[in-house]
């Protein structure tokens, strides 16, 4: 599966970025890398940043929320229709959990599509094409900031990063392409200074009791019952953890953290246990 395309700073961008034809400016996300192909038999492959995963199952927990993603929002039959040869094809994207920047997790979505690398083409597809793409096949590409900018005019030095589209703050950047395949990153300032989250300092009983909400619950299963989904206990558990984890990676997966992640599923398996008995009950009474 082709690699991750480096995006240098704008301190080291490729010659002529800034001098010639136009740009497109999207927001750089506080995401984790992640990348995906259709293979011919129609199963998904999926890889992060660094490593390729040939089963599913084995991608790491922090990002089997845009696995599901993924499986369920993608339109494998626009994607074949669309190419000769659909393993020709590399999606990347970025997977949003939490890193440094608290999004609005009820309306950013777990996958954020960002390239697309034709094999046959033996490139990246531009960013106005990248757009369409991913929108042809079910999937919401990064937003733009702005389009068709001309070069020529664009001062990397004196441009102001925009507020985000995913929450109510600065964005961590913006990614500057050409249609050529060139590109760089403007980082905002905050997000050079900005502090990593705290770790958790709770036992793994406290820290499922503080995000496995009878709130989060309730919520997980009427979005269950509104896609016509069954709210089994294997099911919604899923749900739960993913949407903490979505929430919480940084500071549960944080080396300093004092939780215990298989005790901590533990936990919310029983919260999810006794969830599910009392919505029995009470429907039953």
């Amino acid at each position: 599966m082709k690699d991750f395309p480096p995006v240098p700073n704008v301190t080291d961008a490729p010659d002529r970025l800034f001098e010639e034809g136009h740009l497109w400016l999207l927001e750089k996300v506080d995401g984790a890398g992640f990348r995906f192909q259709l293979q011919q038999s129609g199963l998904l492959r999926f890889g992060d940043r660094n490593r390729v995963y040939d089963d599913p199952d084995a991608v790491p927990e922090p990002y089997q929320h845009a696995v599901r993603h993924v499986r369920e929002h993608v339109d494998r039959e626009a994607l074949r229709s669309a190419v000769d040869d659909v393993e020709d094809i590399v999606f990347f994207a970025e997977a949003m959990h939490h890193h440094r920047i608290s999004y609005d997790w009820e309306r950013t979505p777990s996958v954020l599509g960002v390239d697309v690398w034709s094999a046959d083409a033996g490139k990246f597809r531009p960013p106005d094409a990248v757009e369409a793409i991913f929108e042809g096949i079910g999937l919401e590409p990064v937003n733009v900031f702005e389009r068709e900018c001309r070069a020529q005019y664009f001062d990397p030095d004196s441009y102001t990063i925009p507020q985000s589209n995913w929450y109510d703050g600065p964005a961590e950047g913006v990614v500057v392409r050409n249609k050529r395949g060139q590109r760089a990153k403007i980082l905002h300032p905050e997000s050079r200074e900005r502090d990593g989250p705290e770790p958790i300092e709770a036992s793994a009983e406290e820290a499922a009791t503080t995000y496995a909400t009878r709130g989060r619950f309730r919520k997980l299963a009427i979005r269950l019952e509104e896609q016509g989904r069954p709210v089994t206990f294997e099911t919604l558990y899923e749900r739960v953890l993913e949407d903490i984890t979505r929430e919480a990676h940084a500071r549960l997966h944080h080396s300093q953290s004092d939780v215990e992640m298989g005790d901590f599923r533990s936990e919310v398996a029983a919260l999810t246990r006794e969830f599910l008995d009392e919505r029995t009950d009470g429907a039953a009474g």
